[in-house]
């Protein structure tokens, strides 16, 4: 496949950190994106929340689909800009396999309660993962993906000016170089991110009930592509399917992806033209992130992020939702890591032995990775182990 210059090349690819022979049917990010998609943790976001609980309804996203509608849009606009599609897509798949049960709400349950042990976070607990926790191979932990992707996994938010203690560790043992920009396919993957989860957060809002349309119409970008919708709606006859068709939503969705996601490969295109950049290297030391919006674009999408903070993230129903979430995990925390004897097997041995060893913090990071591993139905059932005298083990 022919990319341009400034996307990431396979003849100056910085390679993987233990050795191995390149498979000879496939790119090193094809096979980086298939050891993501065989892993443990690609397959528990199927059950992980990304607004609304698992069993709240089969046709909600979770953590799997968000991502795989991520790869989907990253790819598009990969190949319009140019970029590697491989290492887009395979970012877009990883990088939520590190979040918790019950999404942002059991992160911040399990953030507070390691405050005294290091603190947790998703975007560390994905490097964690692929690094170190996912154990397949004999001869190391992990995943050993290439240099390309776990730069872009640990830089896709932009330079990171204050890492964790673990980022910090592994970035100095493959030379991640925190202190610049990740590549252009690394920062496609994330802005996707941005475009996935608003238009389909506000899909999912509106199939819940907690949004209607005539919400929606004031909002710039989603009120535009609502009337645009339903012109399209009187125009082939369909008006009297209602205020409500399934269609309308879908047609409105459709056309808030299309504004993001053109806006941004033109403004991307734009910052490339002014840039001229000559190889991957020039995109990372750029002096700003080349992936961009358009003013107008940015500044909505800052509109529609205040909208759904205020209007689902913070619904009376989410809220509920999220302190359940909260208790669960806290309680679950708590109790495993007053008494590390009640985790199972494999995960006991090693908490056991880094207590009895006075390396508290990793006592209690092992308890964390145990929980942060759950899907959300997991999560649920061992609170009920835990606290319930009825429930069996």
């Amino acid at each position: 496949m022919s990319v341009a210059p400034y996307a990431v090349q396979i003849a100056t690819a910085r390679g993987r950190l233990h050795r191995e022979e390149e498979a000879p049917t496939r790119t090193p990010w094809q096979r980086d994106r298939d050891r993501i998609v065989h892993s443990a943790a690609f397959r528990t976001l199927q059950y992980k929340t990304q607004v609304f609980l698992n069993h709240e309804g089969d046709f909600f996203r979770t953590r799997l689909t968000h991502s795989l509608e991520v790869a989907q849009i990253a790819r598009s606009i990969a190949r319009r800009l140019g970029l590697d599609e491989d290492l887009t897509e395979g970012l877009a798949l990883a990088h939520d396999v590190g979040h918790t049960p019950f999404g942002h709400a059991g992160e911040e349950a399990l953030s507070a309660a390691m405050r005294p042990w290091g603190g947790f976070d998703h975007n560390t607990q994905s490097l964690r993962l692929v690094t170190k926790l996912e154990r397949h191979y004999f001869a190391f932990d992990g995943l050993n993906l290439t240099w390309e992707l776990l730069e872009g996994l640990a830089k896709h938010n932009g330079p990171v000016d204050h890492p964790t203690p673990f980022v910090a560790e592994y970035a100095a043992r493959h030379g991640l170089e925190l202190g610049s920009f990740a590549s252009a396919e690394a920062q496609v993957a994330a802005q996707s991110d941005d475009i996935a989860y608003h238009a389909h957060d506000l899909d999912d809002g509106l199939r819940a009930g907690l949004l209607h349309l005539p919400d929606l119409e004031d909002l710039p970008v989603v009120g535009e592509a609502l009337a645009q919708a339903r012109h399209v709606q009187r125009e082939v006859g369909a008006a009297g399917c209602g205020a409500n068709d399934p269609r309308l939503r879908h047609e409105t969705i459709r056309r808030v992806i299309n504004v993001l996601a053109t806006d941004l490969t033109a403004q991307t295109q734009r910052n490339l033209e002014r840039l001229s950049p000559r190889c991957a290297d020039d995109i990372r030391h750029a002096p700003y992130p080349v992936v961009e919006y358009s003013t107008p674009i940015r500044e909505a999408n800052a509109e529609i992020r205040k909208f759904l903070y205020a209007r689902l993230y913070r619904h009376w129903r989410v809220n509920r939702m999220t302190r359940k979430a909260r208790l669960t995990v806290e309680s679950i925390f708590t109790i495993l890591s007053e008494n590390m004897t009640l985790l199972p097997d494999g995960w006991r041995e090693q908490a056991l032995a880094a207590r009895d060893a006075k390396k508290m913090a990793d006592a209690h990071r092992v308890v964390a990775d145990y929980i942060a591993g759950m899907t959300d139905r997991l999560a649920m059932e061992e609170y009920r182990r835990l606290t319930d005298l009825s429930s069996p083990g």
